[in-house]
C-alpha cells in the first residue's frame, strides 16, 4: 500500500520502526525491501513491482559496484591475458603461473600459484591481503626458484596485485591479468 502511494523503501522502513517500536519481528531494512522487489521482481511482477520505485532502474547495485563503474576499482598499467605470448597459452613452456589469493579464517592468506605446463601447485603464506604484503610475499617465493621456472604471472583483477609493477621490477617476471 505504501509503494503504491509512493513512499520509498527508506520512508517505509522508518514508519515501521515508529509504529511498531517494541516488536522487531514486524520491522525490516530498507535495503531488505529494496532486495526483497528486486528478487521479486524476476518474475511476471517485475514491471508492476518496479513502477512503484521512485528509480526506475531494473537491477540494484551495491554502491562498491558503483565504485568499480567509476575506475575506482581499477588496475592500473594491467597488462590483458590476450597479451600474453602464445607459448604460455599452448602450455608447451614451463615458467608461466596463474595465481589467486585465498582468505582462510581469522584474517589468513595464502597465494596459491600454479604453474601452467607441469600443473605444480605452490602455496604462499600472505601477512595480508593488502597489495604490500601479496607482492612482498611473491617476491620472495620467485627468489626461491630458478629464473627460468619462473617467467609470467597471470593473476584476477584481485586489488591485492594492485602494486603489480613492483614485483616485475624486482623479479623480472611479466604480470598479465584477467580480462
Amino acid at each position: 500500500a505504501k509503494l503504491r502511494r509512493k513512499w520509498s523503501p527508506e520512508q517505509i522502513a522508518g514508519w515501521l520502526r515508529r509504529s511498531f517500536p517494541k516488536e522487531p519481528h514486524r520491522q525490516v531494512s530498507h535495503e531488505t525491501i529494496y532486495k526483497s522487489l528486486y528478487i521479486q521482481a524476476r518474475g511476471v511482477l517485475k514491471k508492476e513491482l518496479l513502477e512503484h520505485l521512485r528509480a526506475r532502474r531494473t537491477i540494484r547495485r551495491s554502491r562498491h559496484a558503483s565504485l568499480k563503474r567509476n575506475g575506482r576499482g581499477q588496475i592500473k598499467d594491467a597488462v590483458s591475458i590476450s597479451e600474453r605470448p602464445a607459448s604460455v597459452e599452448d602450455r608447451a613452456i614451463p615458467g608461466h603461473w596463474e595465481g589467486d589469493l585465498i582468505g582462510g579464517t581469522k584474517n589468513s592468506y595464502i597465494a596459491t600459484l600454479v604453474e601452467r605446463h607441469s600443473r605444480y601447485v605452490m602455496l604462499v603464506k600472505v601477512a595480508n591481503k593488502d597489495t604490500r604484503s601479496v607482492v612482498s610475499a611473491l617476491i620472495r617465493q620467485t627468489q626461491r626458484l630458478p629464473r627460468e621456472l619462473y617467467k609470467s604471472l597471470t593473476w584476477d583483477r584481485g586489488k591485492e596485485l594492485a602494486d603489480h609493477s613492483r614485483l616485475t621490477l624486482a623479479t623480472d617476471v611479466e604480470v598479465y591479468f584477467c580480462d
